[in-house]
């Protein structure tokens, strides 16, 4: 019968990088308990463990907490193979984000080696795409990123185009109410804020946790639907917003 390798917390901390501090901690709060002990009590920890392991750390570079890794790893739902695979695919948008963004660095290299000067229009787009960039990592975890592009994915570019046509005339309708001064709470407004709360949905998928990061791009830069082409600002926020409450509660407008 072949013996199981087993390795005491220093060796792993010696393979891996991972602090021994870590590996205890995550053995206290049940995060990665060794399948063995010593009889002085020593941690002893198998090929499983180590696997574990792997997808702790891939999980927390996704974004998600010590409790949503505890909660997934102990699910039936999420296999180390899905796990790399989540990784993988990670790896693989940041990668196409950081190729577009440097795409537009050699673009304006190009143009300042031949002309020794830059379309300031150019440096505006750069700058404006850094930013947002920053904003997103900021107020989305990389988890919820990765969902929002495979759900880009899976809507596909003719629908993607279909939404943002459906925004821009639904934006139009309800600025024309805000221009009339309409109260939001009227029934006709509430339908409008019902048909964006949909797009919006439609967006997240129906997550809350993406809603409520899409809620802090928008406190972050009030700017931000602008920037992309959308007449969005705080005041129509706030407008859409009251007239949704009134939806949900109609004794709220009564």
């Amino acid at each position: 019968m072949e013996s199981v390798k087993i390795w005491k917390v220093g060796e792993i901390a010696n393979l891996t990088g991972v602090s021994i501090r870590t590996l205890h901690h995550y053995d206290e709060i049940g995060l990665l308990p060794p399948s063995h002990r010593s009889g002085a009590g020593h941690r002893l920890y198998t090929e499983s463990d180590v696997q574990r392991l792997q997808c702790i750390l891939s999980l927390r570079e996704l974004g998600f907490s010590l409790e949503q890794t505890a909660k997934l790893l102990d699910s039936a739902e999420c296999s180390p193979r899905q796990v790399i695979e989540m990784h993988r695919a990670h790896l693989r948008e940041l990668n196409e984000r950081q190729i577009k963004l440097l795409g537009r660095l050699d673009q304006l290299h190009v143009k300042l080696v031949e002309a020794e000067s830059s379309d300031i229009n150019d440096l505006f787009k750069l700058i404006m795409e850094i930013e947002m960039m920053e904003t997103f990592k900021e107020c989305y975890t990389t988890e919820q990123l990765e969902s929002l592009e495979k759900r880009r994915r899976e809507v596909g570019p003719e629908r993607i185009e279909q939404v943002q046509n459906e925004w821009h005339e639904l934006i139009g309708l309800v600025r024309n109410e805000m221009d009339a001064g309409t109260d939001p709470t009227e029934p006709h407004v509430q339908k409008l804020a019902k048909r964006w709360m949909g797009l919006v949905a439609e967006f997240t998928g129906g997550r809350k946790d993406i809603e409520e990061s899409l809620g802090k791009v928008y406190k972050k830069d009030p700017n931000a639907a602008a920037k992309h082409g959308f007449d969005i600002d705080a005041a129509m926020m706030q407008y859409v917003g009251k007239a949704w409450a009134a939806h949900n509660d109609p004794s709220a407008s009564a």
